[in-house]
């Protein structure tokens, strides 16, 4: 395998002129020579992955995976690009690469050959070659969700998820991502026409938990948050101030506060009131948007647990 550094071409001096301004895109699959190698190869690698085959006509595994290769680069769309070195014209392209054996596929990204497989190989393995090095085709839309997950501000990253939107009505992904934001600032109803605009099918636990964390974000328990503070502070095994408590603090977006009161009941009741907090904690963790929170949560509630 070729070390991920420019390979040495034995002095040879690629001399090729570069594309000219305005020259049509090249094809998907093309001929190389070694007057052309530097500029469809090398420099155009610095603009997408080359997949460089190199074949000879006289090599029969050669004529079997030319077609594969063929039908490769077209499924990919662009994403790479093929091209094909008769090695037998190419004698010092031949002696540069170190050939040995054909047919060679050399993976070209950056101006350097950074993988290669020898011999015939299946689509499957083909295609295995290319994704490890070739990132997937992201549409619009995807990238628009990338975008707004970098963007400094809320309200950046707003922008950008409606835009997602309105180039691809109803992506699920960009749709979750706008509702996550406008519960985080409590636009709940906004959010919940979000999230009753998915259709069913498209439902998944992302939603399932978005919806239960709008619910909770819609009904305010009763109670005086003080008052049941001071309920516990006077008795620490008032489990039904520490629900109470709990209830609100949820309600007010803080989880964490919440799994404390929780994990309190589990800590110091060992029956019925036990097992009620731990399930009210496990469907709270499904709801909670703070990671940190939930690992903190798991983590204690698992300790108290054995």
């Amino acid at each position: 395998m070729f070390a991920k550094t420019s390979f040495d071409t034995g002095g040879y001096s690629f001399n090729t002129p570069g594309q000219a301004p305005g020259a049509p895109a090249p094809a998907l699959s093309f001929d190389v020579t070694e007057a052309d190698f530097e500029q469809t190869v090398l420099e155009r690698s610095l603009e997408v992955p080359v997949l460089l085959d190199c074949w000879a006509p006289w090599c029969g595994p050669c004529r079997s995976l030319g077609p594969v290769l063929e039908k490769v680069v077209q499924a990919y769309g662009g994403r790479f690009v093929l091209a094909k070195l008769n090695t037998d014209e190419a004698p010092q392209i031949s002696a540069a690469l170190q050939i040995r054996s054909i047919p060679l596929v050399v993976l070209f990204v950056g101006g350097r050959p950074v993988d290669q497989f020898v011999g015939a190989q299946p689509e499957g393995k083909i295609r295995e070659f290319i994704d490890r090095h070739v990132q997937p085709k992201v549409s619009p839309a995807e990238q628009m969700r990338t975008d707004a997950a970098a963007a400094p501000d809320a309200a950046t990253a707003e922008a950008l998820l409606k835009n997602a939107l309105a180039l691809e009505p109803g992506h699920a992904g960009a749709t979750l991502d706008l509702a996550e934001r406008l519960l985080d600032r409590r636009a709940l109803d906004d959010a919940q026409a979000l999230l009753s605009g998915v259709p069913a099918a498209a439902r998944d636990d992302r939603h399932a938990a978005l919806t239960a964390r709008l619910q909770l974000a819609l009904n305010r328990p009763a109670g005086d948050p003080q008052a049941l503070a001071a309920r516990i502070a006077a008795n620490p095994r008032d489990f039904d101030a520490r629900f109470d408590l709990a209830a609100l603090l949820v309600y007010d977006g803080d989880f964490r506060a919440a799994f404390e009161q929780l994990l309190e009941v589990v800590l110091r009741d060992k029956g019925e009131q036990r097992e009620r907090a731990r399930k009210q904690l496990v469907e709270w963790f499904n709801a909670c948007p703070d990671a940190d929170a939930v690992g903190y949560g798991r983590r204690y509630l698992g300790m108290y647990l054995n």
